[in-house]
């Protein structure tokens, strides 16, 4: 099931899509819970709003983002890093989210800014030292997933150590279009393509800590809350982006995530 946010006759709605009708429905009550939504009277339509109707929103509003650096073998080489022995975390500010279809702003404090296309967690309840092995059993349970795009400002990230000025950019995480609520495969391919070129192609199945690991390991020190989003490492194939491209990126078992890259004027 895939669920998000929507603007509609200029109110927002929580919905489930779907695909092959195109179209949005009136939410779930218990899983409003997962967008963090507060609305009381969410009758929109009971037989579904098309989709081209609608202004799709960023999906999720999160208290925090965690990210995750380093989480394959090819993207950390080609950066010329060793692979971690643990996760490599860090915070990216929800100020930095846009929804699909949404446009990057290149900063003029950044000369080389680079795509990097991920897997994110959508957390489903609060979770502190929660056990992996409980997650592994019943995955659905603790969270959802997404596609998150990780822009980065490379040369700045070579001047600091925590990333945060280079992650933390207004616009640089698009997120969506829709969280997909059903079990997180254990094979699943993704991609990223520039202009329409593939420039990432992975599978999940080959990062360095699995989901499960990092939400134990991420929740040991870290409350988690409801809707709070985990990006898990972004393929080895990053590049630069500059005025004009279009970035997208593909997940089996959801829609696609696309946005437009401009100057910051």
């Amino acid at each position: 099931m895939l669920i998000g946010r929507i603007l509609f006759e200029n109110k927002i709605y929580p919905v489930v899509y779907d695909e092959k009708k195109k179209q949005v429905f009136q939410i779930f009550s218990d899983i409003r819970e997962v967008l963090a939504d507060t609305t009381q009277d969410i009758d929109i339509s009971p037989t579904g709003i098309p989709i081209e109707d609608t202004k799709i929103l960023s999906p999720i509003n999160p208290s925090k983002i965690v990210g995750i650096g380093r989480n394959y073998v090819g993207h950390a080489k080609e950066l010329g890093n060793e692979v971690p022995d643990s996760p490599v975390v860090f915070l990216k500010p929800t100020s930095s989210l846009i929804p699909h279809n949404g446009i990057v702003k290149l900063p003029k404090l950044s000369q080389q800014i680079e795509y990097e296309g991920e897997l994110a967690l959508v957390i489903k309840q609060k979770l502190k030292k929660v056990k992996a092995d409980d997650i592994r059993k019943n995955p659905q349970e603790f969270f959802g997933y997404t596609a998150f795009l990780d822009m980065t400002a490379r040369d700045i990230q070579k001047t600091e150590e925590l990333w945060v000025k280079a992650k933390g950019f207004d616009t640089f995480g698009p997120i969506g279009p829709w969280i997909n609520i059903n079990p997180l495969p254990e094979s699943l391919r993704i991609k990223t393509l520039l202009n329409d070129e593939v420039r990432q192609d992975d599978d999940i199945s080959n990062i360095v800590f699995a989901p499960g690991f990092l939400i134990e390991y991420i929740s040991n020190y870290m409350t988690l809350d409801i809707g709070d989003v985990i990006i898990t490492g972004t393929p080895e194939g990053v590049g630069k982006v500059v005025h004009g491209d279009r970035i997208k990126v593909v997940i089996d078992t959801l829609e696609p995530l696309e946005v437009t890259v401009e100057n910051e004027k």
